[in-house]
Formats: structure tokens, C-alpha cells, sequence
């Protein structure tokens, strides 16, 4: 694990942004470079990116059940309306960073850099407006407009296929007057035909977020892969932290008894073998047995059902996991992802051949990153309820898979909308506060009261995003 020094991490943003700072409500730093050069920017945009996915799971976890609360009718678990102040701050602070460093980067002729940001762009666009639909972005960085106007979420989706249209022409250009920094690039080590694989990558979820609308089209889906990943080796990931993984805090957390990452009831019963009636090895690489010796989850809504909350008799995020131990990375989008990607466009298009061979990899690959035996691993994939054969191939078995593969990604709260949350067993929270799934969340408090005249009406929290409306 890379510990990057404290002035490249520390602040919010650059101060070459201060024209923003009203808008983003940033107080003065001295500690903050003036005119920092490229591969500064460079690896604090590419740490945020990372920890700013993190942040926008540790949201998500709870509403697709891989996290539960501890306590009773938790408000993440139970859909209440929350305040995400916080991490809708952090997402545009990391995205005034990015337009920053493309701007510098446009002056200097550096197409490298150029490229790296449009992809770090359009996945922060993602990450804003797959929570809460429209937002700012147009107006939002330009520094004359303190209030800016709200885009629509459709506009937002078309911003990052073109940023990553763009990503992809300036990362193949040969001529950058300066080279990506193999030290400060935290994703990818500088190499910019990875950043392309990427940017293919986040294209390719892209064209698959949309599988409920007219405009979904397998074959473009898979065309996009097919110039995307092609091993574990190419996952973009980050390993670069001031101390340790965030979610390995959460486990020490627990052990301090700071109550945080419990695992659901859902993921434990799939992985144990209680739900599909296969013992999944994975688990033993998510999280540790109990003091009972058993895995048990904590079912939504309702809170610890043992007979205390701090004797480990349920299943918390675990250090000794690949996920989440002190130098574990974070994953923005992995090959693993891909291939089940690939499985269910593959399936949409008629193609059972292709789907199958797709969804057996995705299932070895994500056991291969998590370090699972390879003894173990082929005994999983040889169970007749996972080879089932191409011809008894379904989505449900595809979304199924991908869902153990997607464990922590904020990723996975798109894919259960536009599976209609039909994984097996999955049930409402108890104390639930709505009458069916949530769909999105509420505009922070903090945005209301900097820039509620542009804030778009309230609307319930089970209202569909437009991609998630059949």
C-alpha cells in the first residue's frame, strides 16, 4: 500500500477553484499548492475517485443487503429520507478537482492527462446522478455562477458517454506533451492503455444501465467489451491511502465497538448455502465465522438478533478479507464485473452460447480475486445449480452471480433497480419506510440551503431514476 504524502491528499480542492469556493463553501488553506503541477493533481483526483466510490457504496450496501444495521430501523436500512450532505460534497469536490486538472491539462497540450480526467469525470457524473438523478455539471465548475442550474439526468448519461468517447480519442494520441506519471497515476500506474480499457469498461455499463429503455442495444454493449478488460490483471483499483482501506477502519470500528459493516441476512444466507443450497467459498474471504462458529447475518431493519450486540455472534466486514483488510484496494470496476456484463447482453441478444461461457468466467475470475482455491473454486462452479448448462440459463442466475462479484461496488445498487430486486429471499427491511424498494435518494440539506431554487421538487424516495422506469 502507497501512503501518498499528506499536501497531495489534504485539501479539498486547488486553489486555482477559488472562484467556486462560494458555491462549494471551501475554507481558505495555506497549506494548498497555488499551481500544482499535473501529477500532483493527477494523484489527488485519482485517490478521490476511489474513496469518493467508496463513500457512494457505504450508501448503497445497506439498500441491496450486503451491510445491515445493528440497531433497529436503521435509517439507511429502512429508506428514510437521510441527509448525504457529505458525500454529495465530496463527489463535487473530487469533480472540481478533475475539471481542474483537464483544464491545466488542455493548456499544456497533455492528452494523457486529458484522457485520465474525462474518465474519472464521467464516472463521478455516474456516481451523482445514479443517487439522486438530476444535478449540476454544466454550470457547476465555471466559477462565475454561484447557484448553478440543475441538469437533467438524461443530459448527465449523454455528458459521460461523450467524456468517455473523448477519453478514449485522447488517450490514443501519441503526441502528449507530458506523460501521465506512473507514481501519482493511483489507478493505473501512468499506462494510458489501461485508461482506455477503462473508459471501454465504463462504456460498456453505461449502454448496460439503460436494458429497461428503447434505447438499450446488446450488441453495442458488447462491441464496447470487446475492447475492454481481458483478465483480472487489468481491474481499476486503488490501493493509495493516509492509513488504511476505509472500509478496514469500519471493521477496527467494530472491534472497538463502534458499531458499523454488518453483514445482511441476504448475502450471508446466498453465500453460506442457505438461500441456493450451495456452500459459496467466498464467504470465507468476506467475512469470519461467529462465535458460534456458524455464519449468521443481521436482517435488515431489524437490528442484532442475538442476544447482544457485541459478542460477535453475527458476521461483520472482515480484515482478513481481500476486500477489506488494512491494504486492500478498492475497486471502481473489475473484469469479473465485465464478464457477467457480457453474460447479460449476451443473453439479451439470443446468444446462450456466448452468455454462458461469459457468466462460468465472471464466477472464476471473482473467485480468483478474492484468492479462493482453485480446488474450491471449480468444486462451486461444478455444482449442477451453477453449471446448469447453456440451454437452462437465466438472468436470474446471471444477476445472482453478479452480485457477489459487485460485493461493496455501488454498482450493484444500479443493477438490483434494473432487476426489480427479484434476487432470491430478498425482502423488504423490517420498519421499512416505504411500501416497495427504494429507487433513489433525497437532495442533501446542504444543497438545499446553498442552492435551493435550482433543486428539483421532492419526489418519493421509491420514484424510478429514468433508466430504472419499465
Amino acid at each position: 500500500m502507497k501512503k501518498i504524502r499528506y499536501i497531495l491528499l489534504s485539501g479539498l480542492l486547488l486553489t486555482s477553484l477559488a472562484g467556486c469556493k462560494k458555491y462549494f463553501d471551501l475554507n481558505e488553506n495555506p497549506n494548498l499548492i497555488s499551481n500544482p503541477p499535473l501529477s500532483a493533481m493527477l494523484s489527488t483526483s485519482t485517490q478521490k475517485t476511489a474513496l469518493n466510490s467508496q463513500r457512494v457504496s457505504n450508501i448503497t450496501s445497506y439498500f441491496v443487503q450486503y451491510l445491515a444495521n445493528s440497531s433497529t430501523a436503521g435509517s439507511t436500512d429502512t429508506y428514510q429520507v437521510t441527509d448525504y450532505t457529505s458525500t454529495w460534497d465530496a463527489i463535487y469536490l473530487g469533480m472540481a478537482d478533475i475539471y481542474d486538472l483537464k483544464r491545466k491539462a488542455t493548456e499544456q497540450g497533455a492528452s494523457e492527462y486529458v484522457g485520465a480526467a474525462d474518465v474519472m469525470m464521467a464516472y463521478h457524473l455516474m456516481l451523482i446522478s445514479d443517487l439522486f438523478g438530476d444535478a449540476p455539471y454544466a454550470e457547476a465548475f465555471l466559477g462565475t455562477i454561484l447557484t448553478p442550474k440543475y441538469d437533467k439526468a438524461t443530459d448527465l448519461y449523454a455528458a459521460a458517454t461523450s467524456l468517455l468517447n473523448e477519453a478514449i480519442t485522447e488517450l490514443a494520441k501519441t503526441d502528449s506533451k507530458v506523460k501521465l506519471n506512473a507514481s501519482n497515476d493511483l489507478i493505473h500506474g501512468g499506462k494510458t492503455a489501461a485508461w482506455i480499457k477503462t473508459a471501454y469498461a465504463l462504456k460498456a455499463r453505461l449502454l448496460n444501465r439503460v436494458s429497461k429503455t428503447a434505447s438499450y442495444k446488446p450488441a453495442d454493449v458488447l462491441a464496447a467489451l470487446g475492447s475492454s478488460y481481458t483478465s483480472n490483471a487489468d481491474d481499476a483499483q486503488m490501493a493509495s491511502f493516509q492509513t488504511r482501506n476505509p472500509w478496514a477502519q469500519v471493521a477496527r470500528n467494530n472491534a472497538s465497538l463502534l458499531l458499523d459493516g454488518w453483514l445482511s441476512s441476504q448475502l450471508v444466507d446466498q453465500l453460506s448455502g442457505k438461500t441456493y443450497g450451495v456452500f459459496d467459498p467466498r464467504i470465507e474471504k468476506i467475512t469470519d465465522k461467529t462465535v458460534n462458529d456458524n455464519y449468521v447475518g443481521t436482517v435488515n431493519g431489524r437490528g442484532n438478533v442475538g442476544a447482544a450486540n457485541t459478542i460477535k455472534d453475527e458476521c461483520y466486514i472482515s480484515l482478513n478479507s481481500t476486500w477489506t483488510g488494512d491494504e486492500s484496494p478498492l475497486f471502481l470496476v473489475t473484469f469479473a464485473e465485465l464478464k457477467f456484463i457480457e453474460a447479460e447482453a449476451a443473453f439479451r441478444a439470443g446468444d446462450k452460447t456466448k452468455a454462458y461461457a461469459a457468466y462460468l468466467a465472471g464466477i472464476r475470475a471473482n473467485m480468483d480475486k478474492f484468492g479462493v482455491a482453485t480446488a474450491a473454486r471449480d468444486a462451486y462452479v461444478a455444482n449442477a445449480s451453477v453449471s446448469v448448462g447453456e440451454s437452462a440459463l437465466t438472468l436470474d442466475l446471471i444477476f445472482k452471480e453478479k452480485y457477489v462479484a459487485t460485493y461493496l461496488n455501488p454498482e450493484a445498487w444500479n443493477d438490483a433497480r434494473r432487476f426489480d430486486y427479484k434476487y432470491k429471499g430478498f425482502k423488504l427491511p423490517e420498519n421499512a419506510a416505504l411500501t416497495t424498494f427504494i429507487r433513489r435518494v433525497a437532495y442533501p440539506s446542504g444543497e438545499i440551503s446553498k442552492n435551493g431554487n435550482n433543486v428539483p421538487a421532492e419526489v418519493p424516495l421509491s420514484e424510478p431514476l429514468w433508466w430504472d422506469k419499465k
